[in-house]
């Protein structure tokens, strides 16, 4: 009996055993399977992406995503274990199909919700029997440095052009008259308006091509910019006398900045110049000079129309005019404001507008005092915001609205 027992007791531990080896086998024989079927990619290719320095995706046969590096999901081309944009897709179907290396530029949108696009250099190939490699090189700043370039040399063309072809349509207009004298002082009048705004326009391309060339660090020296102030209004009072407009100047300040006087009177001659253009006759124009934490500040304010804030937003930008009619009656060239952006970046300083629809336009220009500069301990300039009396600029602005 006792026999028994012993008996069946080792056939039900053998047979515990023998279900746990089963078991213990199947569990072996599923991770051997899922090693096996994991993706490999051909020998040495995991290397050779982890040192491209470029954006890469590699796909298999139906398109899941095998491995991606950190660029391409912060590009936005994959999302999980997904290829987003079906431009893409497309690539891979066509060098499944043919075999051949494919290179295209894509212009793909940023993000989930489209918000903002992408530029990329894209090139698909084979990688080994079931796979596709994606390269991608992001391209967005060569790509709009170089639309900026075409848009700059297609906008100087044309703005060239009107005033090339005007006064050879008035030399055509003057050989066929050289009797009548009235006709021939009227054409020579034109003559002589539309070959001193070709002068002019050349002249500021010039200037903003030096700009955008120029290293202010080389040239520049301590400068007054109360100096800057008279000879840039100096130089303003022609036509401000033929509108009769009066340039009116307000307060001064002892502290000098660091950069180029000859640059800096052409930024604010530019300012004032504008202003006095789109003024009504019989105004004025107000310069304010003022020195405040660490910065100097020179304000060009006019009692013209007012810019919209559509306007706003782009009257720095080249050749951009608020009405291209008046500017061209008026000589404008649409490249002074972006002369006196370029010269601000230049200084490391800035400029800045206030204007609202029928109130005006104030234009800021704000510099950093040079260091080590020494002033008297009763300046007022000097002393806080909160302690100096509230003032008006020139033209009667508040100086707190003037630099807004």
């Amino acid at each position: 009996m006792l026999i028994g027992v012993i008996a069946g007791l080792i056939g039900l531990a053998l047979g515990v055993f023998g279900v746990l080896a089963f078991r213990l086998s199947e569990q072996q024989r599923r991770i051997s399977d899922v090693e096996t079927d994991e993706p490999s990619l051909p020998e040495g290719a995991a290397e050779v992406l982890a040192v491209l320095g470029r954006a890469f995706v590699v796909v298999d046969a139906i398109d899941g995503v095998v491995r991606a590096s950190p660029a391409a999901y912060a590009y936005g081309l994959v999302r999980g274990h997904t290829v987003v944009h079906q431009q893409l897709l497309e690539l891979t179907a066509k060098v499944r199909r043919d075999g051949v290396i494919l290179e295209k530029q894509l212009e793909l949108p940023r993000g989930p919700l489209g918000q903002g696009t992408l530029i990329v250099q894209v090139r698909a190939a084979m990688l080994g029997e079931e796979y596709i490699l994606l390269l991608a090189d992001d391209r967005t700043e060569i790509t709009r440095t170089e639309e900026i370039r075409n848009d700059f040399v297609a906008n100087v063309s044309h703005e060239l052009k009107t005033p090339v072809g005007a006064i050879s349509l008035l030399a055509e207009a003057l050989e066929a008259s050289p009797d009548d004298e009235e006709a021939v002082r009227r054409f020579a009048k034109r003559m002589h308006k539309e070959s001193t705004r070709l002068a002019a326009l050349v002249q500021d391309i010039i200037e903003l091509s030096r700009l955008q060339g120029a290293n202010v660090a080389q040239a520049a020296h301590p400068v007054d910019i109360n100096t800057v102030v008279a000879e840039a209004v100096d130089r303003s009072q022609l036509p401000a006398e033929s509108k009769n407009i009066d340039i009116v100047v307000g307060g001064r300040t002892d502290a000098m900045v660091y950069g180029d006087q000859d640059l800096l009177v052409t930024a604010l001659r530019n300012l004032i110049d504008n202003a006095i253009r789109y003024s009504p006759e019989n105004t004025r124009v107000g310069v304010g000079v003022r020195s405040r934490d660490g910065l100097v500040s020179v304000s060009v304010t006019d009692q013209g129309e007012g810019l919209s804030p559509e306007d706003q937003e782009r009257v720095f930008e080249r050749f951009y005019r608020v009405d291209s009619a008046r500017s061209r009656h008026t000589g404008g060239t649409g490249l002074g404001l972006s002369i006196v952006k370029h010269v601000m970046a230049n200084h490391g300083g800035e400029v800045t507008l206030w204007s609202q629809p029928g109130q005006g336009s104030t234009f800021t220009l704000r510099l950093p005092e040079m260091e080590g500069q020494d002033a008297p301990a009763d300046d007022p300039r000097r002393a806080p915001h909160s302690e100096r009396p509230e003032r008006r600029d020139a033209a009667g602005v508040h100086e707190q609205g003037a630099s807004a």
